[in-house]
């Protein structure tokens, strides 16, 4: 798997104080889904500040740090760029100062139209300091609240120019405001402990803050917070929305429920599925960690061949360790990765994997278990094959290194040296999260997308 991850939001308002320390503990449970930058920002007696920084989180945050951003609100972001690249001043939460005071914004999404858009707001005097489409939003909104009376407003109106992906939470001194896009392709939800309301891109970051779940946000709702008052400022769209599908395949730690829908159990879903349409005659299922442990566990019990441990990974390493380029990819593979030959030596191995990409990683990991003695391998993908980009907020590469634009299954099943290769079908894959109460986006896996880009 190949794949990075998107962003992580969370925001928190408590009359008692120490959210920012509160949301320390939320982007911690939010790290699976960006380790490039984070950052905090707080507001304590109507003043704003805040702290980010390029690394992971216990690393950019220290108890000193937390003290000093001790707050009656605030709202934080871990960060993997899908655009605006790997730079300090893209780190999230965007703060800015404007003439009806101070904003910070946390965002996870990705807006297809962000040059023009850029291009237009340069053009009415605009001067932007990141190269974040981020800043965009925030621009928008600041621009917005010129010409309306209230920051949800302003927000509201500002959102309603968009076209793309958000789950946004934006902090002024006073009120706490979440949205998602009308189209619900990146996840946000709601919750409470006693007095405090928070919001999150998972639900697995309220319970790390020991928060009750209240509610996912709709497509197109936005929800304010003000002295602990929750107010809907726009409800949801009709519809059911989009959900990007690829948040059950991969994106999200397995102890989340999204839309209604456990992650764990959709994954284990996907294997029984990926079973049925693409068997194998074999001795142990191994899955590749993290992601595709729970759909090899389903693979296992659908087919009744024994589910083993076949690879360890290495947990001390952030993905800050890998870095561009083949050789240096293929190396960290086998750094992060460890094949254990009391597992599969000797045995015809099932090998799960969440999705394949470009198949060099794929190939690096077919390659550790005939190292460590297995007889066979035979390759089960719990996705379909990517045949095309995304444009709302997943970095999945463009079409001229998808291996599976380019090659039959055939041709990459012999270029990652399995024995076989099965992909779990669209048919499938849209029928792994039968509780989730929302649409889906598979525009990666189709080319077809909710909107055009």
């Amino acid at each position: 798997m190949e794949l990075h991850e998107e962003c992580g939001v969370f925001g928190i308002y408590d009359p008692a104080g120490d959210c920012a320390r509160a949301a320390y503990y939320g982007l911690y449970a939010l790290q699976h889904r960006g380790q490039e930058a984070c950052g905090i920002a707080a507001v304590n007696d109507r003043e704003l500040s805040f702290h980010k920084d390029l690394g992971l989180v216990g690393e950019v945050f220290g108890e000193r740090v937390l003290d000093e951003l001790d707050g009656t609100m605030a709202v934080g972001h871990v960060r993997y760029s899908t655009a605006g690249g790997a730079r300090r001043e893209n780190a999230q939460p965007l703060t800015l100062k404007y003439v009806k005071g101070a904003l910070a914004l946390a965002h996870n999404g990705n807006l297809p139209h962000a040059d023009v858009l850029r291009t237009k707001f340069e053009y009415q005097g605009a001067i932007f300091q990141t190269t974040s489409d981020s800043e965009l939003i925030a621009y928008a909104i600041a621009q917005a609240r010129l010409r309306c009376p209230s920051v949800e407003e302003a927000v509201r109106r500002a959102l309603a120019g968009l076209r793309g992906a958000w789950s946004l939470i934006v902090m002024s001194p006073r009120k706490l405001v979440a949205a998602r896009d009308p189209w619900g392709f990146r996840p946000l939800c709601m919750g409470r402990r006693g007095d405090a309301v928070v919001f999150a891109s998972e639900s697995c970051a309220l319970d790390a803050v020991g928060a009750e779940f209240e509610r996912d946000l709709g497509p197109g709702e936005i929800v304010a917070v003000e002295d602990g008052q929750v107010r809907t400022v726009q409800g949801p769209v009709e519809g059911g929305g989009h959900l990007c599908i690829f948040e059950y395949v991969y994106f999200a730690r397995p102890d989340s429920v999204l839309c209604g829908q456990s992650v764990h159990e959709a994954r284990r879903r996907a294997g029984r599925l990926l079973a049925r349409e693409r068997p194998a005659e074999a001795d142990v299922v191994v899955g590749v960690p993290d992601s595709g442990l729970d759909a090899a566990m389903g693979y296992a019990g659908e087919s009744g061949i024994p589910y083993g441990v076949g690879l360890v990974k290495n947990r001390y390493i952030g993905r800050t360790f890998i870095t561009p380029g083949q050789g240096r990819r293929e190396q960290a593979v086998r750094i992060k990765l460890g094949a254990l030959r009391h597992c599969v030596e000797g045995k015809r191995v099932v090998l799960v994997d969440d999705s394949i990409v470009r198949g060099t990683t794929s190939r690096q990991i077919v390659s550790l278990l005939r190292e460590a003695g297995a007889r066979e391998v035979h390759l089960r993908s719990s996705a379909p094959p990517f045949v095309a980009p995304c444009w709302f907020g997943t970095d999945i590469p463009d079409k001229e290194d998808l291996i599976a634009c380019h090659y039959s299954i055939d041709e990459i099943c012999t270029q990652t040296g399995a024995d076989s290769l099965g992909f779990l079908s669209l048919e499938a894959l849209r029928k792994i999260a039968p509780e989730a109460n929302c649409g889906f986006c598979d525009g990666c896996f189709t080319g077809d997308y909710p909107l055009p880009v």
